[in-house]
């Protein structure tokens, strides 16, 4: 047994626990990760959101190649096996963890390999296979992030029975697939599977898609992911889930019975703090494995930070990192704080979707008069170029100061064209306008130019 003396702990070497190693150890800080998996990068490298992005991209290629006619002089529709358009995603992992290595390494922050346990709020002990080290701590950031929320009286160890983890061991392609849940992870699987040709059911417990989302934008969600194949089920809940050798067979409370050769749960995600002995420091997590931290990222401890999924909202990569960064920015007292609340949506669903700001439920609500611009992607000379005319861009503005009040955007390369609207919402007074859009030339043909064609429809609705 060793002891080990740090200013900054990080546990998890997630995008939060990266994002806060690296900021303590450039402020100049004795900074160690302890990392229960032999490589870094977290669930959002190896199970989450770069495996199943990298998934959709080729998926994505893959539909382009099917129904694109000037490839007809090539050949006829491509098949192609889960398994296969798997291997894209391995290689992107493998560069990623590379990557994330080096970071690690350049910087001098120390990585213990094995399971960290709190003997006290200074004290973490690593437990590894073939030692134990003691880390005597200033701080600590718990950045443990979260795994998928397994119900008991679903047998998970069935071989046709997965969930958002296991199905990229996934060897074979089913022709018939349910997924349980239809949030942000079941949504971006369904997408994949029906653009591999496989016949999916998507069970949501809700009676509508992603409803924190624009109302417009779900439906559209709703109408694409039923016109390529997928038949959505609302208000339907799960009564048993039960495997045999030839498929799976989803029992719902309404009485109905579905048969599918394979089951995927999406439903709802647990953080990871048990066996971390949180007793031992006084805290305790909610029924979701879930800490509860104020707004500079301390939890009850005065010492002790928590960032990223184990937090809760809003539960992505982008977020988690930007979290962890500031948490560390609380402890080394530089000049980098900041509570995450402005946080982009981005759903790589094919088409993807991505908003930021309010929507037009929430205005409405609150009783502010906005007004609408609308961009069609089908209109634009880029879209029509590339073959990606789906989708639309929608502006919602204040009727009377012309102040952006949010952004909602549907339809290929979305989570990218949402970042030009973020940045002219986060301007200060006369600089957030519609005006900006209308006054300013774009490249064209380019989708930027989206926003100039929705300014002005926007405009020509308030005179």
């Amino acid at each position: 047994m060793a002891d080990h003396h740090y200013d900054v702990v990080v546990i998890g070497a997630g995008p939060s626990g990266e994002g806060a190693a690296m900021n303590a150890t450039k402020s100049g800080k004795r900074v160690a990760i302890i990392e229960d998996k032999q490589t870094v990068g977290g669930n959002c490298t190896h199970w989450g959101t770069i495996p199943s992005k990298a998934l959709r991209h080729s998926v994505k290629q893959i539909i382009t190649f099917n129904t694109n006619v000037m490839f007809r002089d090539i050949g006829e529709p491509r098949w192609f096996s889960f398994p296969h358009v798997l291997q894209n995603a391995q290689k992107v992992i493998g560069k990623q963890v590379k990557l994330r290595t080096q970071f690690y390494s350049r910087n001098r922050v120390d990585i213990h390999n094995g399971r960290a346990y709190f003997l006290d709020a200074n004290r973490i002990e690593v437990r590894g296979q073939k030692s134990t080290d003691i880390l005597n701590t200033k701080s600590v950031v718990i950045a443990t992030g979260s795994r998928p929320y397994l119900p008991p009286d679903i047998n998970f160890r069935h071989r046709r029975i997965y969930n958002s983890d296991t199905i990229l061991n996934l060897s074979h392609t089913p022709r018939t697939l349910i997924i349980y849940g239809a949030g942000v992870i079941g949504s971006e699987y369904a997408s994949i599977f029906a653009g591999l040709g496989v016949k999916v059911d998507l069970i949501n417990p809700g009676s509508r898609l992603l409803n924190f989302l624009d109302d417009e934008i779900s439906d559209a969600l709703s109408y694409h992911l039923r016109n390529n194949g997928v038949l959505v089920r609302h208000n339907e809940t799960y009564e048993s889930v039960e495997g045999d050798e030839q498929g799976v067979v989803l029992s719902l409370q309404s009485g109905k019975k579905i048969r599918a050769d394979a089951f995927l749960w999406c439903n709802g995600r647990t953080g990871n703090t048990d066996k971390l002995g949180l007793e031992n420091v006084g805290l305790e997590p909610n029924g979701r494995g879930q800490l509860a931290v104020d707004d500079h990222y301390r939890t009850e401890i005065s010492n002790v930070y928590a960032a990223g999924d184990v937090i809760g909202w809003p539960s992505l990569a982008s977020a988690a990192y930007d979290q962890g960064r500031s948490a560390s920015s609380d402890i080394v007292k530089d000049d980098y704080f900041r509570y995450v609340s402005d946080v982009p949506t981005g759903i790589y669903t094919i088409p993807e979707i991505s908003s930021v700001g309010k929507t037009e439920r929430e205005l409405t609500e609150a009783k502010v008069p906005y007004e609408v611009g609308q961009a069609f992607f089908k209109d634009l000379a880029r879209a029509q170029i590339t073959g990606d005319a789906v989708g639309m861009l929608k502006i919602l503005f204040h009727r009377e100061s012309r102040e952006i009040l949010g952004i909602h955007c549907f339809g290929d390369q979305a989570a990218e064209i949402v970042h030009i609207g973020q940045a002219i919402m986060n301007q200060k007074g006369e600089a957030n306008s519609l005006n900006y859009f209308i006054n300013t030339t774009f490249n064209y043909p380019t989708m930027a130019e989206a926003y100039r064609v929705a300014a002005l429809n926007g405009l020509n609705r308030i005179f």
